[in-house]
C-alpha cells in the first residue's frame, strides 16, 4: 500500500526541525527583565532551565555604570545570618540540557545606560565561551486571545517574522544585542511571544512554554516542561473565569478569536492555493455581513 503524501506545510516543518537542530552549534540564549519581558515569560525560560538541569555560573558582568538604582534597585537579603546587599548584575550560566549537549544562558535586568558597551562585553564573553549562535528571548503584551496558542514570532538570518518586517519604533536591548551579534558573525535568532494584554502582569507559564517548545527545536533536545503545563492550565482557568464574570471582556475575546482564526486560515492559503483563498474570502464576507445587519 502506498504511503500517503505529506502536506507541504508538514514537510517543511519536519525539514526545519532537522535543519535547526544541526545548524546552530554552541548556543547562548539571552533574556532581560523589564520592558522586553511581559509577565516574565522570557526570563522565566532561563530560570526554568537553570532550576531543572545541572547548571553553573560561568561569567558575570558587574553592574557598575550600567544601572539606575532607583529603577533596578539593589536587594537586601540574609545569608547564614548575615545581611548582604545584592546588586543588579548579569549572570551567564552553562546548562547541561542532555548528556552530550550543553548551552549557555545570559539573564539580567535590562541595563539603563551604555548599551553598546554592555553588548560589546556580552559579545566578548560569548567569544570566550566559543558560542556560535545567539538566541534572544522576549515577551510583549498584544491583542491576542488566551484561548488560542499564544503567537510566537521567530526571526533569523533566513526569514523575518511579520513583526520585524513591519515594526518601526522603540527597541530594547535584545534588538541591539542581535544587531551587534550579526555584525560579529554570529548566527542570530530572535523569539518573541505575545501575551494577552487584558490579563495584567501575572506570570504567564503558557508564554514560557511557547518559547521553550521552539527552543527545543533549535537546540535539538526535547526540553523538560516540569510543572509549566499545570501552571499554564491554572492561568487559562483564571482567564476563563474573568470572561464568565465580564460580558464585555467575553465579547472582546470572541472578537480576538475570530481575528486569530482568520489569520490562521490566511496562512493556510499560502500552502494550499487559490481554492482555499476563495473560501476564506467567502467566510470573511459572511462575517462582515453579519456585523453590518
Amino acid at each position: 500500500m502506498a504511503k500517503a503524501a505529506l502536506s507541504p506545510s508538514i514537510s517543511r516543518y519536519i525539514r526545519s526541525m532537522s535543519e535547526e537542530a544541526n545548524a546552530h552549534g554552541t548556543i547562548m540564549i539571552a533574556a532581560f527583565e523589564g520592558w522586553n519581558d511581559a509577565c516574565q515569560a522570557a526570563t522565566n525560560v532561563v530560570r526554568h532551565l537553570v532550576s531543572h538541569y545541572e547548571s553553573r555560573e560561568v561569567r558575570h558582568i558587574r553592574c557598575d555604570g550600567y544601572y539606575d538604582y532607583q529603577v533596578a534597585r539593589p536587594m537586601l537579603c540574609n545569608v547564614t545570618g548575615r545581611r548582604r546587599i545584592l546588586w543588579p548584575q548579569t549572570t551567564f550560566y552553562e546548562i547541561d540540557v542532555a548528556a552530550d549537549k550543553h548551552i549557555y544562558a545570559q539573564i539580567a535586568p535590562e541595563p539603563n545606560y551604555r548599551w553598546l558597551d554592555y553588548c560589546r562585553q556580552s559579545m566578548h564573553i560569548a567569544e570566550e565561551l566559543d558560542v556560535t549562535s545567539m538566541v534572544t528571548l522576549g515577551s510583549m503584551f498584544a491583542d491576542c486571545p488566551h484561548t488560542r496558542p499564544l503567537p510566537l514570532d521567530v526571526s533569523n538570518g533566513d526569514c523575518q517574522c511579520d513583526m520585524d518586517r513591519e515594526y518601526s519604533g522603540p527597541v530594547g536591548i535584545p534588538t541591539v544585542l542581535n544587531t551587534m551579534a550579526e555584525e560579529e558573525g554570529f548566527n542570530v535568532t530572535s523569539m518573541w511571544v505575545s501575551i494577552p494584554q487584558y490579563l495584567g502582569s501575572d506570570e504567564c507559564a503558557q508564554g514560557t512554554m511557547r518559547i521553550l517548545g521552539r527552543l527545543s527545536r533549535i537546540i535539538g533536545v526535547d526540553l523538560d516542561c516540569g510543572d509549566l503545563n499545570d501552571r499554564a492550565e491554572q492561568w487559562k482557568a483564571q482567564a476563563d473565569m474573568l470572561m464568565r464574570c465580564n460580558d464585555d471582556l467575553a465579547d472582546y475575546v470572541h472578537h480576538l478569536e475570530h481575528d486569530y482564526d482568520m489569520k490562521a486560515k490566511a496562512r493556510q492559503v499560502a500552502d494550499f492555493g487559490a481554492p482555499a483563498a476563495e473560501q476564506l474570502v467567502r467566510e470573511a464576507e459572511a462575517f462582515l455581513r453579519g456585523h453590518t445587519d
